[in-house]
């Protein structure tokens, strides 16, 4: 597994004009091909009299499964110059919809690529990107009396708290890299004079 990726911040649109046609970008995040092919018919059902809806998709932190559709525009012109344009970003996990509102104006094959491939790369900028580190996913279990405290530290001192339940006790879910659990175990220990609990978990990607 690689050590981090960058993917989209968030779902966003940028809308660009080519020659009076309209290129409407939309971006999300996408961890699995069903959430990219969610919301590739999501953005379809969206625009039902757009000329095309174009899409491609980089699926996995090493880029494993990659995709594209043209929806009709000559093939290559489209979808392609799409995913060439996240993978040349070193985009990951991510979706990407091209929505074109014909002009009246034909691109040609070269203005097409352009076209599309540039309207992904202009909605990335105007969107954001986001890094995600490899972690390794730890959960601490502390009473209450100590947890809001605890809580505080780990915040305070830069580590990922991904969330927190309360019940009968308070537990802390956070990441770590794998290098760092030795010396978060023995922190922990003595911040908490030994009666908080550390459960190691899976490894995943957080923000970071």
């Amino acid at each position: 597994m690689p050590e981090q990726y960058v993917t989209v911040a968030g779902e966003g649109e940028h809308e660009t004009e080519v020659s009076r046609s309209r290129f409407v970008c939309a971006l999300a995040p996408a961890a699995t091909e069903e959430e990219a092919r969610a919301f590739i018919a999501r953005i379809r059902a969206r625009h039902p009299g757009a000329t095309h809806n174009c899409s491609a998709y980089v699926i996995g932190a090493d880029a494993a499964v990659q995709k594209s559709d043209d929806d009709g525009e000559p093939g290559g012109t489209a979808g392609l110059p799409m995913l060439q344009m996240l993978l040349r970003r070193e985009i990951r996990c991510a979706v990407a919809v091209v929505t074109r509102y014909f002009g009246g104006t034909k691109l040609g094959a070269g203005g097409l690529i352009r076209a599309y491939g540039g309207a992904v790369g202009q909605a990335l900028d105007a969107v954001g990107t986001r890094v995600r580190r490899r972690y390794r996913l730890v959960t601490v279990t502390a009473d209450h009396q100590r947890a809001g405290r605890l809580e505080n530290d780990l915040r305070s001192g830069g580590r990922s708290v991904r969330g927190v339940t309360y019940g009968a006790q308070v537990t802390i879910e956070l990441g770590l890299p794998e290098g760092e659990i030795d010396g978060f175990r023995a922190w922990l220990a003595e911040s908490t004079a030994g009666t908080a609990g550390l459960t190691v978990g899976d490894e995943d990607y957080v923000e970071g």
